[in-house]
């Protein structure tokens, strides 16, 4: 993938949030351009969830600052707010009350007035291929439907970034596809700076222009996935191999073991 020469709307400086005694993002510098994807991955605990949070205003950092689409997250959490779309780990969609409704109360709560809203809506329901299924319950939904109509959500007030928290986690492979292809041409169509927390080394490799591996709560490694690639100087390294040298094989097994538990109970939820 090429990289985009825009300017950064995404620029963290020392970032830090601690717990306690427990430092669990420590110090993370990156800028994210328009148009371009930033991924983060590492096993369980190592700061992913932690940093977005911070970077969407739900958690104030202890130490360092960033700016999102122009505006400090610490200072002027209100207007980011306006300027993010935001798809959490769990399932946020209300299953008892159809697609179009459940976008028409969130449009409600970004502001968007009536008369705008219903055009909006449908918009993104043709973006994200689910034109056809708006009329019906969510409950009725498969698990990649309901992501899609989450990252529908998340679009209704035309956000400059797009935050995503595991966005496939749970899905089937047909359903994780779909996905892709939609954030695919969110950062196409509309020039979207998207940042996402992944476990899957494929999901990253086709997703992002440049991945962060974290590890303890700090950067271990950064770069383009082809370039943390090249770095392992052996041939047909893949994102895997990247993972196991910087995180460690140990560290990565013990995440896969608690990463294996939660993904059957967002499964559950998403049947």
């Amino acid at each position: 993938m090429v990289a985009s020469s825009a300017a950064p709307v995404v620029v963290a400086e020392e970032l830090t949030r601690t717990f306690g005694d427990l430092t669990a993002v420590d110090r993370l510098t990156f800028a994210v351009p328009r148009d371009q994807v930033f991924g983060l991955i590492g096993p369980n605990g190592a700061g992913k969830t932690t940093t977005i949070k911070m970077l969407t205003t739900l958690l104030h950092p202890s130490d360092g600052h960033a700016r999102v689409a122009g505006y400090d997250i610490a200072k002027e959490p209100g207007e980011v707010r306006r300027r993010i779309g935001y798809v959490p780990q769990l399932i946020s969609a209300d299953a008892q009350v159809t697609g179009y409704e459940n976008l028409w109360v969130v449009g409600g709560l970004y502001g968007i007035p009536r008369a705008e809203r219903g055009p909006r809506i449908r918009e993104a329901l043709e973006l994200l291929g689910l034109a056809a299924f708006g009329d019906e319950l969510v409950r009725n939904y498969s698990g990649g439907m309901i992501r899609r109509l989450e990252i529908a959500s998340a679009l209704l007030h035309r956000p400059e970034v797009l935050f995503l928290d595991e966005p496939t986690v749970g899905l089937d492979p047909v359903a994780r596809e779909a996905v892709w292809e939609q954030i695919d041409l969110l950062k196409r169509r509309f020039g979207t700076a998207i940042v996402l927390t992944t476990h899957y080394m494929e999901e990253a490799d086709r997703l992002c222009e440049r991945v962060g591996v974290m590890h303890q709560g700090k950067f271990v490694a950064v770069g383009s996935p082809a370039e943390l690639k090249a770095g392992l100087g052996q041939p047909g390294a893949t994102l895997q191999d990247v993972f196991r040298r910087y995180a460690g094989e140990e560290v990565e097994l013990s995440g896969a073991y608690r990463e294996a538990g939660r993904t059957r109970r967002v499964a559950a939820r998403l049947e």
